[in-house]
């Protein structure tokens, strides 16, 4: 599994921390103790207060490079994280960037619409546009760079959270990086957990531990999709990076597991187990996670625990994907607006 034939642009501070989380363990263990839980910290990939993007676009960037873009396009919802960070690396890079936000909350006040993610979007020099809930994200982006290319731009198209094949290597990457750390710590993984949404980061980590032969099993939680829509999605995209790795054949079904019991409402609004999720975090561990993907993500994990789903000693690495600057866009959430 040679990663080195891929054009890749370094973007991120790479490798990110694997620590333990010894006081939610304790915390969530009880008196009969429980999972060891540890944290892989792709919230400090360094880029615009960091995230689990980084990785994809150190890989798609590199491709609009290659395409000798000068502008790149993606989409997402108003409070993307993936949004955020393109912008950033197109700043970075020197590429103009347009930000295609999709309406998916409802949510107008000035917190969501204009605070955390989007104040960022904005800083980095993006330019942005609404679209509203339900359009049809890739066809209003290929719209979008059909009229650059007329003005004679040279447009690059992101799909949404960065998704696909090229996107997906930046996991494979992080699942090599994982399971070098975990030999050098002397650490045996039982599971690793995450926040799946746009289902490149499980599809990226699937294909490359199935590719790395770890047996080691990931379980998404999903913010978004109902279970077997994600588990297509997922599968269907490690699939595809496995073949785009020379590996066609290597994931199966059995392979992919999605858990979505705790997207509550939909995505992007705020649930009960999410605000205590961010809450416990912070204040055990000193960390932060976000409203949409990792607080969600958390939440599942620690009813799950609370369930019996992971045995006792056993190893469970949660991968935080970032986005806590998305927590300026909820204050109503956390109780916050009117202290």
């Amino acid at each position: 599994m040679n990663l080195a034939r891929f054009p890749r642009i370094r973007l991120g501070h790479l490798p990110t921390p694997l620590e333990p989380m010894e006081n939610l363990s304790r915390h969530l263990g009880g008196p009969g103790g429980g999972p060891r839980l540890w944290i892989k910290r792709d919230d400090a990939t360094g880029l615009s207060t960091g995230g689990n993007k980084t990785r994809k676009l150190e890989f798609l960037m590199a491709e609009a490079l290659a395409q000798q873009a000068d502008t790149v396009i993606t989409q997402g919802a108003t409070q993307s994280n993936h949004a955020r960070q393109t912008a950033a690396a197109a700043a970075k890079l020197g590429l103009a960037c347009h930000i295609l936000l999709e309406d998916r909350t409802g949510d107008h006040s000035p917190a969501y619409a204009q605070s955390g993610n989007v104040l960022l979007d904005k800083l980095h020099g993006a330019s942005i546009a609404r679209r509203p809930g339900g359009a049809d994200m890739q066809a209003e982006m290929e719209a979008l760079a059909a009229e650059l290319r007329a003005k004679g731009k040279r447009p690059y198209v992101i799909p949404g959270g960065g998704s696909n094949p090229v996107g997906a290597l930046g996991y494979v990457n992080a699942a090599l990086e994982l399971v070098n750390q975990a030999a050098e710590m002397g650490l045996r993984i039982d599971h690793v957990v995450h926040a799946t949404g746009s289902a490149g980061t499980q599809a990226g980590l699937v294909a490359g531990l199935v590719a790395l032969n770890s047996g080691i099993p990931v379980l998404g939680i999903g913010v978004r999709a109902p279970r077997e829509k994600q588990e297509a999605n997922v599968l269907a995209l490690a699939q595809r990076t496995a073949e785009h790795l020379g590996l066609p054949g290597i994931v199966k079904a059995e392979h992919v597991v999605a858990n979505c019991d705790y997207v509550g409402q939909g995505y992007g609004i705020p649930t009960e187990g999410m605000v205590e999720a961010v809450k416990l975090l912070a204040e055990k561990e000193g960390i932060l996670l976000d409203p949409v993907y990792s607080g969600k993500g958390m939440a599942g994990l620690i009813d799950l625990i609370g369930k019996g789903r992971f045995g006792k000693d056993e190893n469970v690495v949660f991968l935080h994907t970032g986005g806590a600057v998305g927590l300026f866009g909820y204050p109503d959430a956390f109780g916050v607006a009117q202290d």
